[in-house]
This record gives C-alpha cells, structure tokens and sequence, in this order.
C-alpha cells in the first residue's frame, strides 16, 4: 500500500507519496521515476517520502520554501522518534541519487553521491501544515512496476514523434534549399535563350545599322 498527500503549497499542487512500511519502501527505490525527490530524517528511522516534481520543470534545487517546509514536516511526522523531538533535520536527494546493494537491510538505502544529498532544518512539529497534509491522504494500491513501464512507454512515443516531426522539417528546409540552389543556378536562363541571343547580335542587321549612331 501507498499513501498519497497533495501539497496546496504550490500552484498547480504538488504530488507526494510515501511507502507504507520497510517492505514497501523497497518496491518505491526499485520504481522510482527520474522526477522523484526522495526525503528523509537524518540519522532516524522514518518513512520515505517522495516529491515528485513536474517533468516540466524538474529542478530539484530550486524546490520553493514552501512545499519544502510541507515535506519536511511531512518527514518529521512520519518518524517514530523524530516525531517527538524538537531540531530535526531532513535530508533529501533525487531518487537517482539513491544506492542499493545486497549488504543493506530491507528498506536501507545509501547515496551515489553525497554531495547530491541536501539538509533542511525542522526546529519544530507544525501541526497546522502536518493536520492540512493529512486531510489529503489517500491509500492506494498501485501497480509501481506497471506504472514506470508506462510512464517510459510513453516517454518513447514522445521521443519517436518528436523525431518524426524533426524528420519532416529536415525535409522541408532540403527542399527549400534545392529550390534556392536551383533558383540561383538558373536565373539567367532565359537572357540566354538563342532567341533572346539572336535578338542582340549584330548578326542579320542591315547595312544601314550602324547609321542610327552616326
């Protein structure tokens, strides 16, 4: 099972999903999306939360301050032991950051880089941002695997039709080209017709031709 919050801190509302237990928490590192921003209580047992950004716009530095403070709380409550204690620090990352092998225990996970892994300050338990993000739970039972296989099917449409769009304009500015070059090539074609040669030879004058100058 998965619990979905939405954060009105933001406009349009953010969407954050946390796994309901160890086991679960496994399924979410295994399936997570290149988007997801995955949080944490630093040094604490806590449920993993995850942002997932837009794929529009999916700088996960520049997350506003307050959705920020909505995930951060959101950690914090969601941790048996950080829950009672006051200077709680979250870490965060994005789901890509996250390292998983064989020696880690279920629901363990380490980081790629930790200079990708950021810190943010809780001094205390904000039960008006906590009690609004709990009034948006919803309990879900999703098939993870099925939904990123789907989300990167159609990633590959996009791609396949993206190049088809490219394909055709790279076609029309070759064809616009060859016109160009054609254009260019034969301009004087017709000043150089034998007619038009004929016309301005002195070749079959008259004899008196040359008296119109004189």
């Amino acid at each position: 099972m998965v619990l979905y919050f939405t954060s009105t801190a933001v406009d349009p509302p953010a969407n954050i999903y946390v796994g309901k237990d160890k086991v679960e928490n496994e399924t979410l590192i295994a399936h997570g999306w290149p988007e997801d921003i995955w949080f944490h209580a630093d040094n604490l047992s806590s449920a993993h939360i995850y942002l997932r950004l837009p794929s529009a716009s999916p700088d996960w530095t520049s997350i506003p301050t307050p959705l920020l403070t909505d995930l951060a709380q959101l950690t914090k409550a969601n941790s048996i032991e950080g829950n009672k204690k006051d200077n709680v620090t979250i870490i965060y990352t994005p789901w890509s950051n996250l390292k998983k092998d064989g020696s880690m225990a279920v629901g363990q996970v380490g980081f790629k880089d930790n200079k990708l892994v950021r810190r943010v300050y809780v001094e205390k338990r904000e039960n008006v941002i906590v009690n609004r993000l709990n009034r948006t739970k919803v309990e879900r039972f999703p098939d993870l695997r099925e939904e990123k296989m789907e989300r990167e099917r159609g990633l590959r449409r996009e791609e396949r039709m993206k190049a088809q769009e490219q394909k055709k304009e790279d076609a029309k500015i070759a064809e616009e080209r060859q016109k160009l070059k054609y254009q260019k090539e034969h301009m004087y074609d017709e000043i150089h017709t034998d007619e038009n040669v004929m016309a301005n030879s002195n070749q079959d004058r008259d004899e008196d031709f040359l008296d119109d100058f004189m």
